[in-house]
């Protein structure tokens, strides 16, 4: 008899159970109060029952976990001092969708080599995000692959479904059981009604195949997930944060029965691929806000300790510390002083 199985794959690595990890790294009182409270701050928020503005900052992708650490601790601080008129998360993003081929994360490949050490990726991700909720900053991030989020899902406080998964169904799915918040954006081609379709689809009850705790392969049944926003992150024609398109989306979501929030990625097509002009999105978006009052509800910046970014070298002992190898971003000073302009704008 010929093979005619699996004939593409090299092998089948077992994955650590997610309760096994859980176990070795089990929340922690003071971090489960900082997600519980970040959580109810974005219901209330994109209820449009609290009016601070909802600032989700942070790398574009984490790749060192050291890093990352220097980098919450200094926006643990604004995030502290903002906390009356800014609702501070820090994007801890560990999976990246790519258009072809390149770094898909640190969950996926936390060796920059390909060597896709999958167990130490969630391991890694895991303990980050202990420790980062543990000083009071809460942490956001995309789910990418259905099986993760069994993993790290009780310290995450607000999740987004990208622009390339908007429209796929297993992530619908997987959205409708999650027990944070989740933003939807605009796919690449700045369609904003897939993403009103997947908020619709998100809050039914769905059934799809996934693991549970002990790593059992099962079906997974939810009761479908209320909370939630569109993200608009501009597209392949170009930008998509004026008033106009932000008025457009409210409509879109109003006509759907959906209370309008939206969130204004300052990053991606929205900046032209260009991190340096983060800070006139954030600006010209701010200022929209303040005058009109309309629907958006906050704002995401990718930010590191020092702007740029930088290839993956051979030589990892040459990777610049604290730089982006994924997006380019700003840096802390630049972040820092958005920060500041946003709260003091706010005042009124």
């Amino acid at each position: 008899m010929q093979p005619v199985d699996n004939l593409h794959v090299l092998a089948f690595e077992p994955l650590t159970p997610p309760r096994a990890l859980r176990e070795r790294y089990p929340i922690t009182e003071a971090a489960a109060q900082t997600v519980y409270e970040t959580r109810e701050s974005i219901k209330r928020i994109v209820r449009r029952e609290d009016q601070r503005l909802l600032a989700v900052v942070g790398p574009c992708s984490i790749h060192d976990t050291g890093a990352a650490l220097e980098y919450a601790g200094r926006l643990a601080r604004l995030a502290g001092e903002m906390r009356d008129r800014i609702v501070i998360v820090m994007r801890a993003y560990f999976e990246k969708p790519r258009t072809t081929v390149g770094w898909r994360g640190l969950i996926n490949d936390p060796h920059l080599d390909g060597s896709f050490d999958m167990n130490e990726g969630l391991r890694r991700a895991r303990e980050l995000l202990l420790r980062i909720n543990d000083i009071g900053l809460p942490t956001a991030t995309e789910m990418l692959d259905p099986i993760s989020p069994q993993y790290i899902t009780d310290l995450i406080s607000l999740t987004a479904i990208g622009a390339r998964t908007v429209e796929s169904q297993t992530h619908r799915a997987l959205a409708s059981g999650l027990s944070m918040p989740v933003g939807y954006k605009n796919s690449t081609d700045g369609n904003v009604q897939v993403a009103v379709n997947a908020f619709l689809s998100a809050r039914r009850a769905h059934s799809f195949l996934g693991i549970d705790q002990d790593g059992q392969s099962c079906v997974v049944r939810t009761t479908g997930n209320p909370d939630g926003m569109i993200i608009l992150r501009g597209s392949s024609a170009g930008p998509n944060y004026d008033a106009a398109t932000v008025v457009r989306t409210e409509q879109a979501m109003e006509a759907a029965g959906l209370l309008p929030a939206i969130m204004i990625d300052c990053s991606h097509a929205n900046a032209g691929g260009d991190h340096t002009r983060q800070p006139h999105v954030w600006r010209e978006v701010l200022r929209d806000h303040i005058a009109s009052r309309n629907a958006v509800i906050g704002m995401m910046v990718e930010s590191y300790l020092y702007e740029g970014k930088q290839p993956i070298l051979a030589d990892r002992s040459r990777l610049r510390y604290g730089v982006s190898v994924t997006d380019a971003c700003v840096g802390w000073e630049t972040t820092e002083r958005m920060l500041i302009e946003a709260y003091e704008a706010l005042k009124g």
